[in-house]
């Protein structure tokens, strides 16, 4: 009994594979880990952009690449996906109702004013400018909500390219990094006052460690208005998630519309496998987006618990981020990087001048 069963489980071990996804999302802990070695002897540099970063740099080394577009691809792509929308969850326990109230119906206003602005602006812009695919529905999602965590989550509902989400991930991640370098410059020739500065930089930048990061300049004044703020703009993403998942729902329905005169068993089937693919009009991690706030605004959860959850949610995020920079492949980014650069740009003027300015009218 004993030779004859020796053989098979000999097959059986030599015949395990560890799960395609394990490589890639193992490399995505190393990238994580080594961000926060970079976090922690650069505290200016915030973990989500050094995530980014050698994201995009493991994705170029000579050592690495391979590793990267090959093995490690699954598991890189997974946690650009399904890690980042756990991320998008937890975030939602950072953001109270009481205090957006606490804020005053003319903030949130002017910060429904930036962000639809932005969106608008920058979305009709990127097409103007012949930007590929969903680019300029995810650059105008990125700067006008929340940057990478924002542009996950909408091409999650978009189901957009891989290289898409890459792009614009690097091109918010880089204007945001320099808005923590070049903000503070401009708060007193502006003539903006602590609260006033920390107001603009929560309506103007991007990502909330950079928003962090850029307002702690001017004082704990500053750094509270700031947050709040960004974090009325955070709240703006479950919206946003819902219609834009409305409108590929029609834009389905349109096609399939549109396909059902010729073959009707073949219009049937294609049909079916479209309503099968199509996205929840909100879709789950965006009910967990709002469960979590729900659940923050209640008050019973403690600041143990809170700051636990932060920092998973930090990490989570570091990890998609790292994934998605992973997918970024400079070459081809090079034959249309004039113009995202140009769309950068002026979105940055654009969130920079109605963000201003609203801070004027509310102050």
């Amino acid at each position: 009994m004993t030779l004859t069963a020796a053989p098979g489980r000999a097959r059986q071990a030599a015949g395990w594979r560890p799960p395609a996804t394990s490589y890639g999302l193992g490399l995505a802990v190393a990238g994580v880990a080594a961000a926060w070695g970079v976090h922690r002897l650069l505290p200016a540099v915030p973990l989500l952009t050094a995530a980014v970063v050698l994201g995009i740099v493991a994705a170029h080394l000579p050592g690495a690449r391979g590793l990267v577009r090959g093995v490690c691809r699954a598991g890189l792509s997974l946690a650009g996906k399904r890690l980042m929308r756990l991320g998008i969850v937890l975030l939602g326990l950072k953001l109270s109702l009481n205090d957006v109230l606490g804020l005053g119906w003319a903030t949130v206003a002017m910060v429904l004013g930036v962000v639809a602005a932005t969106f608008c602006g920058t979305w009709w812009l990127g097409r103007r400018m012949g930007l590929r695919g969903d680019q300029p529905l995810l650059i105008a999602t990125g700067y006008s909500i929340c940057g990478a965590s924002a542009i996950g989550a909408v091409s999650e509902v978009s189901d957009s390219d891989e290289r898409d989400v890459a792009t614009s991930v690097a091109l918010v991640t880089l204007c945001g990094t320099l808005a923590i370098a070049v903000l503070p410059l401009l708060q007193h020739p502006l003539g903006l006052g602590d609260a006033a500065f920390g107001r603009w930089v929560g309506a103007g930048v991007h990502d909330v460690g950079q928003v962090v990061a850029t307002a702690q300049t001017a004082g704990p004044a500053a750094l509270g208005d700031a947050v709040l703020v960004k974090l009325v703009r955070v709240a703006l993403l479950a919206p946003l998630v819902a219609v834009l998942a409305t409108s590929v729902r029609a834009r389905g329905r349109v096609k399939r519309a549109g396909g059902s005169g010729g073959q009707e068993t073949g219009g049937q089937e294609v049909g079916g496998q479209e309503a099968k693919r199509r996205p929840p009009l909100v879709p789950l991690f965006v009910l967990g987006f709002l469960a979590m706030t729900a659940l923050r605004s209640t008050d019973v959860l403690s600041t143990a618990v809170l700051d636990t959850a932060a920092t998973a949610q930090e990490l989570l995020l570091a990890a998609a981020l790292f994934g998605l920079g992973s997918a970024v492949h400079l070459p081809s980014l090079t034959r249309t990087g004039a113009r995202v650069a140009a769309l950068g740009l002026c979105a940055w003027v654009v969130i920079a001048g109605a963000s201003y300015g609203g801070v004027l009218l509310t102050t």
